[in-house]
């Protein structure tokens, strides 16, 4: 750690651990509302969702992980599991042979009609009826916030020595 840091004072540490505990309850109580009606995690969930709104129900690998913000091998993993259970398939990109592309089958797209009900019912239950409505839109702007500054560290040029 580095002494000059600039450390949060007490209070910006109480709202940064409440932020913790809070988000870690949230996505915890999702996954599991979605385990027990589902029988898929969030990230199971959110590749079905992806793949259900892409032209054919199918995206390439690499456009994927970037959608779902996940690694690469992280993906591969969720995705392999995903084949097996035969909510998705695998084949090689029709326009370029070296990319793999994820495709929806009938059985992920019927889980996901089934299941989608659910998730939404527990997204409302545990975030958005919670919330005020100007509460939750204000979320909705600091995240976007959040994630165009996380955007712009990711793409800004290394610097030349």
């Amino acid at each position: 750690m580095s002494r000059d840091a600039l450390w949060l004072d007490s209070e910006q540490q109480q709202h940064w651990r409440t932020f913790l505990i809070g988000s870690w309850a949230l996505l915890n109580a999702l996954e599991r509302d979605l385990e027990e009606t589902a029988r898929l995690s969030m990230s199971e969930y959110e590749v079905l969702v992806r793949l259900s709104e892409a032209e054919d129900r199918s995206l390439r690998m690499s456009q994927l992980a970037e959608q779902v913000v996940a690694s690469r091998s992280r993906l591969t993993h969720t995705v392999r599991r995903m084949e097996q259970a035969g909510l998705v398939l695998r084949r090689s990109s029709v326009g370029d042979r070296r990319g793999v592309d994820c495709l929806l089958t009938d059985d992920g797209y019927a889980r996901l009609v089934a299941a989608a009900p659910h998730h939404v019912a527990s997204v409302r239950a545990r975030l958005v009826d919670v919330l005020e409505p100007e509460d939750f839109t204000r979320l909705g702007g600091i995240f976007e916030t959040i994630g165009a500054a996380l955007d712009a560290d990711e793409h800004e040029p290394e610097p030349t020595s």
